[in-house]
């Protein structure tokens, strides 16, 4: 992958699967973990079946129902604290990734269904 993509999936990793335990005692931070676990295991499934494709992006699709339950759960997490802009930083996130996964999954819909990274080179 380009080195852009590796800094993004790194940072989807750190706001989704790492920061929410700084965070645990907020039940948004258990609900996104809980989210971000999931989309790990169906982006397993995902690539087990039919590679590194642009399929993947489906896996975040329940990043959709966080995103929105967090927007209504913004009211009680004052964004001066901590964990308010980690809700905020979390919402863009995910809506920015949402909004490229889509595409993504959209393109595979429509037939794009090539390997979005190449192969390791074989050994010689």
């Amino acid at each position: 992958m380009p080195l852009a993509a590796r800094i993004w999936v790194g940072w989807l990793v750190v706001a989704n699967g790492m920061l929410p335990l700084v965070f645990w005692d907020h039940v948004e931070a258990r609900a996104t973990l809980a989210v971000f676990l999931t989309g790990a295991v169906l982006m397993a499934v995902i690539t087990a079946r039919t590679g590194f494709s642009r399929l993947l992006g489906a896996a975040h699709l329940l990043w959709y129902p966080l995103v929105l339950w967090l927007a209504f759960r913004l009211d009680t997490l004052r964004m001066e604290l901590p964990v308010g802009l980690w809700i905020r930083a979390v919402m863009v996130t995910n809506a920015i990734s949402l909004a490229i996964d889509t595409v993504d999954v959209v393109r595979w819909l429509r037939g794009d269904r090539a390997e979005m990274v190449e192969g390791r080179a074989e050994p010689s």
